[in-house]
């Protein structure tokens, strides 16, 4: 379908306003809100997350791109709601105290909302026990946190002791990730999953959920 691939191709050069056009002549043409959403808007967001991992893109491009996906979406938004699929499951997401970085936390949340998963996003700067209060609050399986400064890494392990104290680590999956985190620093929290990039991540997300 080639309005499909027009859409992902304005998306990656985030024309927000011709994203927008072409999403509602999708639609107009009958054309499933789910595969609008999977195969124009979040494989145009992956191919920019695949870019930006291998620095052929950098952030402003990111950006650009995440707020054309953003204007798609929410086009999509009221028909996907219709829908009769319920969410997978909820997760929360946030940056951790200290760390101001969002580009990737929001890569991530916008590449697992695409797998049908509610998530909700507690911004940056996040408290260990904020994360733990909004997982207990929404019923949410998964929480993921990001640290995107070496400074702020130790935080991360924070959100894992403050699950255990709330005597909550048994029922949530603790997600990480971040520039500066690797598999091995994940092991040393007992994080449960680490992934490198946000695909990864809405994969190992949607297995939680699914395994």
């Amino acid at each position: 379908m080639s309005i499909i691939n027009d859409i992902s191709d304005a998306l990656q050069r985030g024309k927000k306003k011709e994203v927008t056009k072409l999403v509602q002549q999708a639609i107009d043409e009958g054309i499933d809100a789910t595969t609008i959403l999977k195969d124009g808007l979040l494989s145009g967001m992956n191919i920019i997350g695949e870019k930006f991992k291998n620095d052929e893109v950098f952030v402003p491009e990111v950006l650009v791109a995440a707020r054309a996906m953003n204007a798609g979406t929410a086009l999509l938004k009221p028909l996907l709601s219709g829908d009769a699929a319920e969410p997978l499951g909820k997760a929360c997401i946030g940056t951790v105290k200290g760390d101001m970085h969002d580009i990737g936390k929001n890569l991530v949340r916008m590449m697992i909302e695409g797998k049908g998963i509610e998530i909700i996003d507690l911004g940056v700067d996040v408290d260990p026990q904020d994360f733990v209060k909004c997982a207990i609050e929404n019923d949410c399986s998964i929480i993921c946190c990001s640290a995107l400064l070496t400074t702020t890494m130790p935080m991360l392990g924070e959100v894992v002791k403050a699950a255990e104290e709330a005597g909550i680590r048994d029922k949530v999956t603790i997600m990480v990730g971040g520039a500066p985190v690797n598999q091995a620093f994940a092991d040393s929290i007992n994080a449960d999953i680490y992934t490198e990039d946000a695909a990864s991540a809405a994969d190992a997300a949607a297995a939680v959920f699914e395994g």
